[in-house]
């Protein structure tokens, strides 16, 4: 059976499919808009500046668009500013060496490969470690394609502490 057959792409919802057999969540998605709202005051200067000193205080790059949305009424990061939130940090040269969400991955498999050194009978956490080191190979294996980490980077548990802190 061929991945495209099984969703139609690779998206959130394979995933979603492959780990729990259901379709996914049901969401509103964003409006397809291209140019920002005339309702916004604020300058392509302060939104970057804002991003940046966000980053600086260690709020991470998944929550610096809610923030901004929240509390200083910026609807999208990428209308204002012509560019995504991770290529603001990146020409500021604050980007760091491995991706977010593949650390967080990684920090979560050794939390429960410490819980498993303790609950050695915990099938359901063993069933999950399986479960977050397979997403772990695969986006690896993407960021390596793109040229995000290095390409002969491979992901070893054993290693993975040094990684992280």
């Amino acid at each position: 059976m061929n991945l495209l057959d099984y969703s139609g792409s690779f998206g959130s919802e394979y995933m979603a499919r492959m780990h729990s057999r259901k379709r996914g969540k049901s969401k509103s998605h964003k409006p397809y808009v291209t140019e920002p709202p005339a309702w916004i005051e604020m300058k392509v200067k302060d939104v970057e500046e804002m991003v940046i000193n966000l980053y600086k205080k260690g709020t991470p790059m998944a929550q610096i668009g809610a923030i901004l949305r929240d509390q200083h009424g910026v609807p999208s990061v990428k209308l204002i500013c012509g560019k995504k939130i991770s290529a603001i940090i990146k020409e500021s040269d604050l980007l760091p060496e491995y991706p977010e969400d593949l650390i967080n991955l990684i920090r979560r498999a050794m939390n429960l490969r410490n819980h498993l050194s303790e609950n050695r009978k915990d099938i359901s956490s063993t069933h999950g470690l399986k479960r977050i080191e397979s997403k772990i190979y695969r986006l690896s294996a993407h960021y390596r394609k793109v040229g995000r980490i290095p390409s002969g980077w491979k992901y070893s548990p054993k290693t993975a502490g040094v990684l992280v802190r």
